[in-house]
C-alpha cells in the first residue's frame, strides 16, 4: 500500500542487453533523458510558428480505488461529481472500462506500458523492480517535446529521473512545497493514527491540507511553468482510497442514513468462497467495527468523490483562465475500484466481481465529437490508455504494447466493432490458492494495532483470467475452475451458470475469446532474432498489429476463413 517510486533500471538494461544492436536498440538506448535533452528545441520549434498548430496538452486524471458508475450521470441516487459528469457528457465515456489488475501498482504500470501484468510482470503492488517494456508513456512524451509532470500518487516503478516536474504524494504523506507545514505536520499525523481505517469524526483540517487540493496546486504550478511547450501531466490522486475521511463541507454531504445497503450483504460472503471468508475474517480481526461502520465507510467514500469533483473544477478553470483548455485532453480513469461495502467487504483483494475492475474513462478534448453509442457498446481497457496518447501526441505505438488505440473511437471515426466487442483482465500471484485445511493466520496481513492489509499471499493467491462480452461475464482459473454470469439479470454474480447446458453455447463462445486473448496478450519482447544481432534476419521478421495495434483486421486473412465469430 505504500507508494514506491523505483525506476526498474535493472529490467531495462536487460532488455537493452537482449537488443543490443537492432532498429529498437536506437529507439531504447536514446532513453528519456536523451529524449528529453532535445525536447525543449522541438517544442521551440512548434512555439515558433512556421503556420505549424501547437500539439495538444494532454492531462490524465487518476483517482484510486474508484467503481464506475458512482454519479448522477449513471444513475447514481447521489450528486458526486458534476463537474467530471459534464466532462463526460462533453466527451466520449466509455461505460464499458476495465482495468487490467484490479491492484494499484499491477494497473498503474499498465497504464504507463499499454502491456497486461502478465507481460509488464508486475503482479503485485512490491514487484516494481520486475517491469519489463520497451518504451512507456513517459519516454514516447519527452521524445515528441512535451513537458512532462507527475503530481499525486505514483505508485510504480516510475523515479524521478523520467519526469521533469515530480510532486510525489501516497496515502498518508504529500509533497511540502505548498501549505502551511506544521499544519502538514499534523495533518499527516493524523492520518497515521486511522491506520487506513473509516474515520467516525470530520476530518478536523481544512480542504486546503487535503491532497486533492496540494495536488491540484502542484498542477497549476506546473502548467504555469510550461511555457508554450505542449505538456503531459498526470494528476493522480490518492482519494477515495482508505483511509476514508473528509472534512466539513464533505462531512455528511451525503449522509449515513440517507445510503441503501449493498443489494449483495455479509449473507452473500460465503457465495465467494473461503478466500473472501479469510479477507472478512482479516478486516475484522483488525478493525472489529467495520460492518457496523458500513453507511459511515460509503458516506466518507462518496464525500471524498465531491471533494475530488471540486479540485477538478479548480484545474479546469486555470486552464480557462490560461487560455489552455481548447487545446488540452483530457482523459480520466481510475486504476481499479472498491468494494464499497459489497459482501460485507471493505477496500479490495479478492476475485475480479465487477465493483473491483470495472472503472470509469472518459476523454473529451479538441475534436473528440464520437455518437454516444461509441462510448455505451465497446468494451476497452487501462492498458488502451498509454496507444491512446502516443497518437494524440502524432507518436508511433511502440513495439511490446498490447493495448488498442482508442483515437478514432474518440475522433467519431470508422473503426472495427469486432476489435472492441470483449475485453480482458487477469489476477492473482500464481501457484496454488490456500484453502481453508491451510490454516493460514489473520496475522501474516496485520499491519498495525488496527490495521491490516487486504492485498497478501492468502487474497492473491492462485491465478485467475477474466472476459467480458456482450452481458456475459467468464472467469476461469489455473485449476479449472469457472464462473459464468449474466450480469443483466445478475449484476451481483451471485448465480454461477458455469457448466449449466442452458448456456453451453454462451459459455463456449466466451472460452473462445478468452483463449484469444490469453494467446494475444502474450508477450512479444523481445522481438525475435532481428533485434538480438547485428544482421536483421528478413525471415523472422515480425508483422505488427497496424494501425492503432488493431488485430480484428486482420481476421479475414486467406488461410484463416473461418476466424471465430460468436
Amino acid at each position: 500500500m505504500n507508494d514506491q517510486g523505483q525506476a526498474g533500471k535493472m529490467n531495462r538494461r536487460d532488455f537493452l542487453r537482449l537488443t543490443s544492436a537492432g532498429a529498437a536498440v536506437a529507439a531504447v538506448a536514446a532513453g528519456a533523458g536523451v529524449a528529453r535533452a532535445g525536447a525543449a528545441s522541438m517544442a521551440a520549434g512548434e512555439a515558433s510558428g512556421a503556420g505549424q498548430a501547437r500539439r495538444p496538452n494532454v492531462i490524465l486524471l487518476m483517482d484510486d480505488q474508484n467503481t464506475a458508475g458512482l454519479s448522477k450521470r449513471y444513475g447514481y441516487p447521489f450528486d458526486t461529481m458534476p463537474i467530471m459528469d459534464r466532462l463526460a457528457s462533453e466527451g466520449v465515456d466509455f461505460t464499458k472500462a476495465y482495468c487490467t489488475m484490479p491492484a494499484c501498482m499491477p494497473s498503474r504500470t499498465s497504464i504507463f506500458t499499454g502491456r497486461w501484468p502478465s507481460a509488464h510482470r508486475v503482479r503485485s503492488n512490491y514487484m516494481s523492480d520486475a517491469v519489463f517494456f520497451e518504451r512507456d508513456i513517459y519516454d514516447v512524451a519527452a521524445s515528441c517535446g512535451y513537458r512532462t509532470g507527475l503530481v499525486g500518487k505514483n505508485h510504480t516503478y516510475l523515479g524521478p529521473e523520467k519526469v521533469d516536474f515530480w510532486r510525489i504524494y501516497n496515502h498518508t504523506r504529500g509533497d511540502r512545497t505548498n501549505g502551511d507545514r506544521k499544519m502538514l505536520d499534523a495533518y499527516e499525523r493524523w492520518l497515521d493514527a486511522l491506520e487506513f481505517n473509516v474515520s467516525t469524526t470530520p476530518t478536523p483540517f481544512p480542504v486546503e491540507a487535503q491532497f486533492s487540493h496540494r495536488i491540484v496546486t502542484d498542477a497549476i504550478d506546473f502548467i504555469d511553468q510550461a511555457g508554450a511547450q505542449p505538456f503531459f501531466l498526470e494528476v493522480s490522486f490518492p482519494d477515495p482510497h482508505d483511509p476514508e475521511q473528509v472534512p466539513a463541507p464533505y462531512w455528511d454531504m451525503f449522509p449515513p442514513a440517507s445510503i441503501p445497503e449493498p443489494r449483495a450483504g455479509l449473507g452473500d460472503l460465503k457465495r465467494l468462497g473461503y478466500r473472501a471468508e479469510w479477507l472478512h475474517d482479516l478486516e475484522i480481526d483488525g478493525f472489529p467495527a467495520t460492518n457496523k461502520l458500513w453507511s459511515r465507510y460509503l458516506s466518507n467514500y462518496l464525500g471524498s468523490l465531491r471533494m475530488i469533483d471540486d479540485q477538478v473544477g479548480r484545474l479546469v478553470d486555470h486552464l480557462k483562465e490560461k487560455g489552455l483548455l481548447d487545446n488540452t485532453v483530457i482523459a480520466r480513469i481510475s486504476d481499479h475500484g472498491d468494494y464499497l461495502m459489497k459482501y460485507g467487504l471493505a477496500r479490495k483483494g479478492v476475485g475480479m466481481p465487477e465493483t473491483l475492475i470495472h472503472v470509469p474513462m472518459f476523454w473529451c478534448g479538441p475534436g473528440f465529437h464520437a455518437e454516444k453509442s461509441v462510448g455505451e457498446n465497446n468494451f476497452v481497457s487501462l492498458a488502451d490508455v498509454m496507444p491512446t496518447i502516443c497518437e494524440i501526441m502524432g507518436a508511433p505505438i511502440p513495439r511490446g504494447v498490447q493495448g488498442r488505440s482508442l483515437l478514432p473511437l474518440i475522433r467519431g471515426e470508422d473503426y472495427p466493432a469486432a476489435e472492441f466487442r470483449s475485453i480482458y483482465a487477469e489476477a492473482g500471484l500464481g501457484g496454488l490458492y490456500y484453502e481453508r485445511e491451510d490454516r493460514m493466520p489473520v496475522s501474516i496481513a496485520r499491519t498495525g494495532k488496527t490495521g491490516w492489509d487486504e492485498l497478501n499471499g492468502v487474497t492473491q493467491s492462485g491465478c485467475q483470467r477474466m472476459v467480458r462480452m456482450g452481458k456475459w461475464k467468464l472467469v476461469f482459473d489455473m485449476m479449472g475452475y469457472g464462473q459464468f454470469h449474466d450480469l443483466e439479470k445478475d449484476p451481483d454474480e451471485l448465480e454461477n451458470l458455469f457448466g449449466d447446458p442452458r448456456f453451453a453455447a454462451e459459455q463456449a463462445a466466451l472460452m473462445a475469446e478468452l483463449a484469444m486473448w490469453t494467446i494475444r496478450n502474450t508477450d512479444s519482447l523481445p522481438t525475435g532474432p532481428q533485434a538480438n544481432s547485428e544482421v536483421q534476419f528478413e525471415k523472422y521478421r515480425t508483422k505488427w498489429a497496424t494501425p492503432h495495434n488493431w488485430y480484428a483486421p486482420h481476421r479475414r486473412g486467406e488461410r484463416h476463413p473461418v476466424a471465430f465469430v460468436p
